[in-house]
């Protein structure tokens, strides 16, 4: 089953290999520019006085992301350090999504990006945008399809905007009949 987390609910989560020893936590999410998904995790230190570990975690090296924790399979799995965060590719580097402008393809501001839902599991996804609108509702806007993602904007597609949704109860169904829109095939998760 596909649970659907805001990215901030991931932040402070620990990490853990599948052995049950603890790594750290959480600290940052790094979106990539190039793709609108997941580059890697900056990690903290755990307790009440740890501060960051200068590591991160690669988004294809974690085993599993869940509502409680972050699975990895070893603690091999974490970088040295944190350059991953700090690409020196600026095409593919890290980015910060939060308060860009939420375009559809074809030219409708919808708002700017409170923070991004991601489908938890074995393979976690962004698969949306937490987007506060002009007159301050905040809506769940559904991806089904890579966005373009740059310094300023996020383009989503037009039917994103027409399957956007008040709560994370109600987004895995407003995905779901995204994904099986007009021309488009069923896709089970």
């Amino acid at each position: 089953m596909t649970v659907y987390v805001r990215a901030h609910g991931i932040t402070g989560t620990p990490v853990v290999t599948l052995a049950g020893e603890d790594v750290g936590q959480v600290k940052d999410i790094v979106f990539d520019v190039s793709t609108g998904g997941v580059r890697c995790f900056t990690l903290a230190g755990r307790g009440l006085l740890a501060g960051p570990l200068r590591r991160a975690l690669l988004w294809r090296n974690v085993h599993g992301l869940g509502p409680h924790a972050v699975m990895v399979r070893d603690g091999s799995a974490l970088e040295e350090d944190d350059t991953a965060a700090r690409s020196q590719d600026k095409k593919s580097a890290g980015a910060n999504v939060l308060g860009l402008v939420v375009t559809t393809h074809s030219g409708v501001r919808m708002g700017t990006v409170g923070d991004a839902v991601i489908a938890t599991g074995r393979t976690p996804t962004v698969v949306g945008y937490e987007v506060e609108t002009d007159d301050h509702r905040h809506v769940l806007v559904p991806v089904a399809e890579p966005v373009a993602v740059s310094g300023e904007r996020i383009l989503v597609p037009d039917a994103s905007a027409e399957h956007g949704v008040g709560d994370l109860g109600g987004f895995g169904a407003a995905l779901d009949r995204l994904r099986s829109g007009p021309g488009r095939a069923s896709r089970e998760d």
